[in-house]
């Protein structure tokens, strides 16, 4: 795969897994805006683009072809950890936007600046971290 091809996929599955986080967040805070509803809509939103973003990686970025619970467990797992400091950024974004500028506009915008770095941090400790079989394998 070329660059240009990693980066339109990359770029592409992000948007995507962005699209599901705050969806979700729209959903919960249907139910409620005070901060409780906030955090547990970033939880949740969070969850659901990590989820989408993993399938969408695994498979279409680092060519992880290799199943069974064990692998699949180890995999998420690292996945997951490699995100906490990228979901940090994220959040913190997000957060500081809302109490700045007080409307959900500014806070999806927040949210999608805190995404674009954190993504971009992310990609790069999933190939070292995470996917390095296939990562070693193309280089």
């Amino acid at each position: 795969m070329t660059l240009q091809q990693l980066l339109v996929r990359y770029t592409a599955f992000a948007v995507a897994a962005t699209a599901v986080n705050l969806a979700t967040q729209r959903a919960v805070l249907q139910l409620g805006e005070t901060g409780v509803f906030f955090t547990a809509a970033m939880a949740a939103g969070t969850l659901t683009g990590l989820v989408v973003k993993y399938l969408l990686d695994k498979r279409w970025i680092f060519f992880d072809q290799q199943s069974g619970l064990k692998h699949q467990g180890r995999t998420f797992s690292l996945y997951a950890l490699m995100g906490v400091a990228t979901t940090a950024v994220f959040w913190i974004t997000e957060t500081l936007f809302w109490l700045t500028f007080g409307t959900d506009a500014a806070r999806e915008a927040g949210a999608v600046l805190g995404l674009v770095v954190g993504y971009t941090v992310k990609y790069q400790l999933d190939r070292h971290f995470v996917f390095t079989r296939r990562a070693a394998e193309a280089e």
